[in-house]
Order: C-alpha cells, then sequence, then structure tokens
C-alpha cells in the first residue's frame, strides 16, 4: 500500500513587493499549521520521505509540520517541480517516487492539490484550503501504478477552531 499525504502551504502573505517564489506566510498562515500539524501528529503515521515546493511559502510550512512530526530537517527534498498550479508536474513527480517509499508527504499549493485530491481520491473536496491536508491511500506496491485511492482523512483549520 502507498500512502499520499497533501498539504496546501499556509495563509500567505500580499503585502510585500516579491516574486511570487518569495511571498511569506502571514500570522495566520503560521497558526493554522501548527493547528493542523498538531492535530495530524496525534495520528502517529509513520512518514518515510518530505517534498516540498521551493515557495516561501510552502517550505515555510512544511518546517511547522517537520518540527512538530520530529522529522529530521536534512531528510526534506525541495523539488523545483512541485511549483506546480495545475497538478501534472505533481502527479509525475508522485508518480516517479521510489517504490521503497511507503509513506509520503508533500507541500505545495492550488489548484493542483484540490485537483489531485478529488482526481486520486475517491471523496469530492470543493477547495482544498490553506493549510489543509489530505490523506489518501492507494491499494498498490509502485507509485507509477497509482489511480483512484481512498481519501482516508482531511483535516482543515476550520475543522479545528
Amino acid at each position: 500500500m502507498k500512502t499520499l499525504i497533501l498539504v496546501r502551504h499556509g495563509k500567505s502573505s500580499w503585502e510585500y513587493s516579491v516574486s511570487d517564489k518569495d511571498r511569506p506566510l502571514q500570522e495566520r498562515g503560521v497558526n493554522d499549521g501548527l493547528l493542523v500539524s498538531n492535530a495530524f501528529r496525534t495520528k502517529e503515521i509513520e512518514i518515510d520521505a518530505v517534498y516540498s515546493s521551493p515557495a516561501n511559502r510552502a517550505l515555510h510550512t512544511c518546517m511547522i509540520f517537520m518540527r512538530q512530526l520530529e522529522f529530521q530537517f536534512e531528510d526534506l527534498c525541495i523539488i523545483e517541480d512541485l511549483y506546480d498550479f495545475s497538478g501534472d508536474s505533481d502527479l509525475e513527480f508522485i508518480k516517479s517516487l521510489d517504490d521503497t517509499l511507503k509513506t509520503v508527504m508533500i507541500f505545495g499549493h492550488n489548484h493542483a492539490f484540490t485537483h489531485l485530491a478529488n482526481s486520486l481520491g475517491n471523496s469530492y473536496i470543493d477547495n482544498v484550503p490553506t493549510s489543509g491536508l489530505v490523506h489518501l491511500n492507494f491499494e498498490v506496491d509502485q507509485w507509477n501504478s497509482i489511480s483512484k485511492g481512498t481519501t482516508k482523512q482531511t483535516i482543515f483549520p476550520k475543522q479545528l477552531k
């Protein structure tokens, strides 16, 4: 079985004159990231690998989760192709993962993650919100074989407030 955990970056700020990749998290993004990561930590799911988009907002959200999950920072991989908004590059990356990895967590962006959650899961999600987590399971042994899986759980900030 393969397990994919998608986490959309936290709420970011538009108030700075920086490139899209450099936009920081708002305070709400930090707080929501802490809420969701703490709720996820209680599930005690062992993560084999963590990947993130290089965008500042995704990386910062990823760091919040890694700290809460006590995942080693040196084991984080930043993947340029995860700076994706359609889901095409994300899916290509997921299907190319090493088959020795069973549970993978990826930090990235919408609309890509809502599209992936709906095309790969069995529950319709109108929109994966900022700091939202979608946990998908696939009854396959190879990442390149994933197609329709099971939406095991979602953890969204509004559920926790």
